[in-house]
């Protein structure tokens, strides 16, 4: 039965994830920063802030610890923040850097040791459309995502000759609590520069997500965006 591990699963885009990786067959276990009463028959949920890295490496060493080996890495967990570059505090852009980009640094080093000891296994890193369009009013977002992708690109070229593949998938908006907080005219705008105007449902990104994540000819080190939209 393959394992994955999934960051950000306590609701929207993470849990559905999980959902369907259950319903095929897998075993998941799931980060989030809170405890997780959600249970279901392969689920294991795990209360672990994405970047602490000592939390990281405590969780990943207790799932592997009975030799079990993970086949698939999904770093989903993210913030958000819509603020003008003048006027982002610095708080904000900092702990944007801790989550988006450090999280997924941490996760994606001490589960791709473990995988490097397996030579094989899968890192799907979450993205976002606002990096090739250079979103105005997100640039801290933004470059947070934007180094995900660098470390994407980076860690597949160190890593391929160990078995591993590792890719990154970029969404636009996806219908779920952290999008709502935007407001419906962003929203819009955005869904129309990448020719999705009635937007993006969550089933639809994880049938993007998935699709790439479990495709046998996934390229390493590949960016892949949902929308039709040319690249900035």
């Amino acid at each position: 039965m393959p394992l994955a591990l999934i960051t950000g699963t306590s609701r929207g885009l993470g849990r559905a994830l999980a959902e369907r990786l259950l319903a095929q067959g897998w075993t998941v276990h799931g980060f989030s920063r809170q405890p997780d009463a959600w249970a279901p028959p392969g689920f294991v949920a795990q209360a672990v802030d994405v970047g602490d890295p000592v939390a990281v490496r405590s969780a990943v060493a207790a799932i592997t610890a009975g030799g079990a080996t993970i086949d698939l890495l999904i770093n989903n967990a993210g913030a958000a923040a819509m603020n003008a570059l003048l006027l982002t505090p610095p708080e904000v852009a900092a702990d944007l850097i801790r989550v988006n980009y450090l999280g997924t640094f941490h996760c994606l080093q001490t589960v791709g040791k473990a995988m490097v000891r397996a030579r094989r296994g899968r890192i799907i890193n979450v993205t976002t459309v606002a990096v090739p369009l250079a979103l105005e009013g997100e640039a801290a977002y933004v470059a947070s995502k934007a180094a995900v992708e660098a470390l994407t690109r980076v860690a597949a070229r160190e890593l391929a000759p160990q078995g591993l593949v590792i890719a990154a998938v970029g969404l636009g908006p996806v219908d779920t609590r952290l999008t709502k907080a935007v407001g419906a005219a962003p929203l819009a705008r955005l869904n129309q520069r990448i020719g999705r105007p009635a937007g993006t449902t969550i089933a639809e990104a994880v049938d993007f997500l998935l699709g790439h994540a479990l495709d046998p000819h996934l390229a390493n080190g590949s960016i892949h965006y949902l929308g039709d939209f040319p690249p900035a």
